[in-house]
């Protein structure tokens, strides 16, 4: 019987610093090799491409509104955003939409004033500029959702609408293999390509 104890734990510690340190180890390392970019974080200059930022001045795209206009955070007020990555329906460290239904005067005034913050910018904006991500953390829009952003962002930069069409398709990720996915545009990787323009 002790044999087989011991046999027992001599496998459990050998499971234990294969699996819980070799294998690990050996993964990250692969990552590191393959993939350093993504494996930390896919981070450019200004933040994480994989992330949700907040761009509030009308010289850069903005993204989805998950934390602009009505559900912009305000520490003045002790409001942690609608819909902050860092925070759901003002509970820190959680993330997601703030689940208000399609028939919620709240998501109904809400809609209202962001269609309202954008006509004060100029433009004229798409369904996704006005409606939040189910996640938060949303860091794409849609070719359209930019295109539409040209002329406020032209006015405040003075950088040619034309200069701006053409940073919007380089900056545009298409379909894997044509009908994979969707095509659309990260934002950050857009506002990184617009600040070297400037």
């Amino acid at each position: 019987m002790l044999i087989h104890l011991r046999r027992s734990l001599v496998m459990a510690v050998v499971c234990l610093v294969f699996f819980g340190f070799v294998y690990g180890l050996a993964g990250t390392g692969v990552a590191q090799v393959l993939f350093a970019h993504q494996a930390n974080g896919s981070l450019t200059a200004n933040g994480s491409t994989l992330i949700g930022q907040n761009w509030s001045s009308p010289k850069w795209f903005h993204g989805r509104p998950d934390d602009t206009g009505p559900y912009a955070a305000d520490p003045a007020k002790n409001v942690a955003g609608g819909d902050n990555p860092l925070s759901n329906n003002g509970v820190p460290g959680e993330s997601g939409g703030t689940n208000l239904g399609p028939r919620s005067k709240v998501l109904l005034d809400n809609t209202k004033a962001l269609v309202a913050y954008w006509h004060q910018l100029g433009v004229n904006p798409t369904p996704d500029l006005v409606t939040t991500s189910g996640s938060g953390y949303d860091p794409d829009i849609s070719v359209q959702d930019a295109i539409v952003q040209i002329p406020m962002v032209a006015k405040a930069t003075g950088v040619a609408p034309g200069a701006l069409r053409t940073l919007i398709a380089r900056s545009t990720t298409h379909a894997q293999l044509g009908f994979l996915g969707t095509t659309y545009v990260n934002v950050l990787v857009l506002n990184d390509g617009l600040a070297k323009l400037r």
